[in-house]
């Protein structure tokens, strides 16, 4: 009993060391934000500022931030909605739907998962500016609309959806499309809420696609406007506060969108348990 009590406190105690490693950068950024330039450069890991101050706010309120602000938020609530619907649709067809060639698409699917985004960026600049879409917001937001990952996890998760539901919908006379929307996918809100979550957080954070799809500043997100805004003018020097603001600001809406569904995640799968 002594030696099992040990061992739970040194998991205890590395538990809390990881915790400390990953929240201390995250306390730092904080701070930071409210430091000045000064403070910042001779107390760079204080997490707390020795002189408050907000100037680096107004700062970035005199740019384009609330523009890019809106742009990031319609972008990336237009691609999650996308990311959802055709997700769960292709995710069920892999699943449930009998086609010729369902084995090489998926296959396809999973091969794509392999490459590297990056080597894909050149071939998206060509495809957008030879179909006329380049610098618009369409540009930006079709290609996001859909991803291998998230085809991958939506299948995965109809397979488990047990064949007597749907087999019982059939025998009501529903057909496949409304099994698809009346039946399974109110029983896949833990996957559903999964795909808003990672949706949202990956376009919100994207950067490379947003580059090679625009060059109007007026499309400029929080990523590439905030990336242009510490390139520019404003860059010069460490400028710490200025970049650890705009980051925080940019962490906000991330963490709203993955505490208020997480909460709802977590209930799903609870009730999924107890039935």
């Amino acid at each position: 009993m002594k030696r099992r009590g040990y061992l739970r406190w040194v998991g205890h105690g590395v538990l809390l060391l990881v915790a400390v490693a990953y929240i201390y950068p995250f306390l730092i950024q904080l701070a930071t934000a409210f430091k000045t330039d000064a403070d910042a450069t001779a107390h760079p890991l204080t997490p707390w500022p020795h002189e408050w101050s907000v100037a680096v706010f107004s700062t970035l309120a005199q740019q384009d931030f609330p523009r890019w602000a809106l742009n990031s938020i319609f972008i990336s609530v237009t691609i999650t909605v996308g990311r959802v619907v055709f997700n769960s649709m292709a995710g069920y067809a892999l699943a449930r739907l009998r086609f010729r060639g369902r084995s090489a698409v998926f296959g396809a699917i999973v091969a794509v998962l392999a490459v590297p985004s990056v080597v894909l960026l050149i071939p998206k600049f060509l495809v957008l500016n030879q179909f006329g879409m380049y610098d618009t917001y369409a540009a930006m937001i079709i290609p996001l609309l859909a991803d291998a990952s998230g085809v991958f996890i939506m299948k995965q998760f109809f397979e488990s959806v047990p064949l007597s539901v749907e087999e019982a919908a059939r025998i009501d006379g529903a057909g496949p499309l409304r099994t698809f929307w009346s039946v399974v996918l109110p029983m896949s809100k833990p996957a559903l809420i999964t795909m808003t979550i990672l949706g949202f957080q990956g376009s919100w954070n994207e950067l490379p696609h947003y580059i090679v799809s625009r060059q109007d500043p007026a499309l400029n997100t929080l990523t590439t406007g905030v990336a242009s805004l510490v390139s520019g003018e404003l860059g010069q020097g460490n400028q710490f506060p200025l970049k650890l603001a705009a980051a925080l600001l940019m962490t906000v809406p991330v963490a709203i969108v993955y505490f208020v569904f997480s909460k709802r995640f977590t209930r799903g799968t609870y009730e999924g348990v107890d039935k």
